[in-house]
C-alpha cells in the first residue's frame, strides 16, 4: 500500500492544477498537494473531480482477466504463448491485470478521498450548495463503486458480511501507513453511507458519461443483487427500467433476411456507416441517442486514452490486424446456432476466417480465425458534401483501437431482474425478463419463450443469455464465481481456443474461482496484509 499511495501522491500534482502560483518557490515542496491551498471553492473540487477522479475510472484490467480466465477468448495466431497467463489458468500474485484491478481501484479511492477531504474545508455559499453537494455525491459514488469492484474480485463471499473483505481507507493515508484487510460488513457501510448522501443530494443531469440518477440506480441494483439483497436489487433494476427514458436496442439489420448468407450484408453492418442501431452502439458513432447505454466510460478519439481494441489485436479488429486473441469457440458456436441472433455478425468481423472443421485440422489457430468485433474501433462522421443518397455519411477520422468501454447497461438490469424473479420463484416472470433481451436481439422476429421448472435450469439459462449478451464487459468471471455453483456451470471452452493439451476449464470450486489474489506488491509493502485462500 506504500508504494500505491506514493505513487498517486506524486502523479496527481501533475493530472490535475487546481491552485494557483505565481512564483516556483511558492511551493514548499517539489510534488507536494497541499489540500488547503488545492482546495479553495467549489470550482476547485469540480475541476480536480473531473481531473482526476473521474479520470482514473476503467475496467479495462477487469474485462481482461475475465476473459482470459473464462470461455470468452481463443488464442489468435498472433499470440506468441511464450508467458504463462490467466488464459492458461495460470493465477497468482505476480499476474498483471490482477494488480490492475486493486491499484487501480485504490488510486480511484485515494483521489476521490483527496476531493472529499478537500471539501471537509469548505462552507459554500447558500446559492453554491447544490452544487457542492453534487460535486461530493459524484466522487462518493465513485469511491463506493471502486470498494465495489475490489469485494467483487478479492472477497471469497460477497454474501457473507464477516467474510474477509478488502482495505477500508477512508481519509489520505500517510506513506508510512499500512492497514490490513477488514470484514465484508465495514466497506459495506461505507458505501451504504456513500450510496445514501447520494440519494438526497445528487443532481448531475446529461449524457452517459456522467455520474446520475441512472447510474445510481444501476449501481445499486448490481450492489445489492451481489449482496444476496434482492427485494433492494429488484426495486433499483426497475427504477432504471421505470425512469431513464432508455429501451432495449433492437436489431435491425440491413437486409435482414440475407444477412447469414451475404457477405457483403454483413460488412455493411460492421461499417462506421452502418445504420444498423445496435452497431452504432458498439462503434460510438450513435451520437445523438445513448439508447440503452446507462453508464460508460468516455474514451475519446484523440487524447492519450487506452486503446481497449489492443487487448485483443495488435493493430487493428481485422484478420490482417495481428490477433491475438480471438472469439472463444463455443461462444461463436453459441451465437451461430442462434437464427437471427444480431450478435453473430456485430460482434465478429466480416473478415474473419470461420472453418467448419475447426475441431480437426492441425492448424486452427491460423485457419479458424473468430476476428472479434464488439470493439470495432470508433470513427468521426459527417454527412457527405456530394451525396448520391440523403442518408450517406462519410468517415471523417477514425481510430481502429479505440472505444467507449461501457459499465452499465439496460439489459443488465432485466437480468437482474430475471435473478430476483427466480429468488422469488416467480419463473415465468424471470423467463419473460430473458425473452424481452432475446426478442431485442434477433432481427427475425419474437424467439419463443424459456420454460424454466426449477431455480437450477433457470440460472443456467440466465447465464447463457448473460454470457451471450453481456461479452466482454467484464462480467463472465464475476457471473461463474456468483452462480456457477447454483447452476452447475463452470468455464466452458473449446480445445481449440489454446494449445490443445491445456485443460479446458477448472472446477467451479476452485480456488481461483473464488477470489483474486492480493498482489506481489501489496504483499511486500504491507506486512499486515493477508493474501487469500490457495495462493
Amino acid at each position: 500500500m506504500k508504494s500505491i499511495f506514493k505513487t498517486t501522491i506524486l502523479s496527481l500534482a501533475v493530472i490535475v492544477s487546481v491552485s494557483s502560483c505565481n512564483d516556483a518557490l511558492d511551493i514548499t515542496q517539489a510534488g507536494e498537494l497541499n489540500g488547503e491551498s488545492t482546495f479553495t471553492n467549489t470550482n476547485d473540487l469540480d475541476k480536480y473531480l473531473n481531473g482526476a477522479v473521474y479520470t482514473s475510472l476503467d475496467i479495462t484490467n477487469n474485462l481482461f482477466l475475465s476473459a482470459q480466465i473464462t470461455d470468452e477468448l481463443g488464442m489468435g495466431p498472433q499470440n506468441s504463448e511464450l508467458a504463462l497467463s490467466a488464459h492458461q489458468f495460470y493465477l497468482d500474485i505476480t499476474n498483471g491485470p490482477t494488480s490492475g484491478i486493486w491499484l487501480g481501484n485504490y488510486t480511484t479511492i485515494n483521489r476521490a478521498n483527496r476531493l472529499l477531504v478537500g471539501a471537509k474545508g469548505i462552507v459554500p455559499a447558500e446559492s453554491e450548495r447544490a452544487r457542492y453537494n453534487n460535486v461530493v455525491s459524484q466522487t462518493r459514488l465513485i469511491r463506493a463503486f471502486s470498494y465495489f469492484t475490489l469485494l467483487s474480485y478479492f472477497s471469497t463471499d460477497m454474501k457473507d458480511p464477516n467474510a474477509l473483505g478488502v482495505m477500508l481507507i477512508e481519509d489520505v493515508p500517510e506513506l508510512t501507513e499500512t492497514k490490513p484487510r477488514v470484514a465484508n460488513s465495514q466497506i459495506f457501510a461505507l458505501i451504504d453511507a456513500d450510496i445514501a448522501f447520494a440519494e438526497s443530494n445528487l443532481t448531475t443531469s446529461g449524457d452517459y458519461y456522467r455520474i446520475t440518477k441512472n447510474f445510481l440506480n444501476a449501481f445499486k441494483a448490481r450492489y445489492y443483487l451481489y449482496r444476496g439483497m434482492y427485494p433492494q436489487a429488484k426495486a433499483a433494476a426497475q427504477a432504471v427500467l421505470n425512469t431513464s427514458g432508455l429501451s432495449l436496442t433492437v436489431a435491425s439489420p440491413p437486409n435482414p433476411g440475407n444477412l447469414a448468407q451475404n457477405n457483403q450484408a454483413h460488412k455493411d453492418l460492421n461499417a462506421y456507416t452502418s445504420k444498423n442501431p445496435y452497431v452504432k452502439m458498439w462503434n460510438n458513432t450513435d451520437t445523438g441517442n445513448p439508447r440503452e447505454l446507462i453508464f460508460s466510460l468516455n474514451r475519446p478519439q484523440l487524447q492519450s486514452w487506452g486503446n481497449i481494441v489492443t487487448l485483443f489485436a495488435t493493430n487493428a479488429s481485422q484478420a490482417n490486424g495481428s490477433i491475438l486473441y480471438d472469439m472463444g469457440r463455443k461462444t461463436f458456436n453459441l451465437y451461430a446456432s442462434t437464427p437471427g441472433d444480431i450478435r453473430r455478425f456485430a460482434y465478429i468481423d466480416p473478415t474473419a476466417v470461420i472453418n467448419s472443421n475447426y475441431a480437426t485440422i492441425d492448424n486452427y489457430r491460423a485457419l479458424d480465425v473468430l476476428v472479434i468485433d464488439k470493439y470495432p474501433g470508433r470513427a468521426t462522421l459527417a454527412p457527405d458534401p456530394i451525396p448520391t443518397d440523403p442518408t450517406r455519411e462519410k468517415v471523417l477520422s477514425q481510430n481502429v483501437l479505440r472505444n467507449d468501454i461501457p459499465i452499465f447497461r439496460l439489459s443488465e438490469m432485466y437480468f437482474i431482474l430475471a435473478e430476483c424473479a427466480v429468488e422469488e420463484g416467480s419463473f415465468t416472470t424471470a423467463a419473460t425478463l430473458i425473452k424481452n433481451v432475446r426478442d431485442a436481439r434477433n432481427y427475425l422476429g419474437p424467439v419463443d419463450l424459456p420454460v424454466y421448472s426449477s431455480k437450477q435450469q433457470a440460472y443456467v439459462d440466465i447465464l447463457l443469455e448473460r454470457r451471450k449478451e453481456l461479452y466482454l464487459e467484464g462480467h463472465r468471471y464475476l457471473d461463474l464465481k456468483r452462480l456457477g455453483a447454483i447452476a452447475g456451470v463452470a468455464i466452458d471452452r473449446d480445445p481449440t481456443d489454446d494449445v490443445k493439451t491445456i485443460p479446458v476449464t477448472i472446477p467451479i470450486n476452485d480456488y481461483r474461482m473464488r477470489s483474486l489474489p492480493i498482489p506481489r506488491a501489496e504483499l511486500q509493502g504491507n506486512p499486515t496484509i493477508q493474501q487469500n485462500p490457495g495462493y
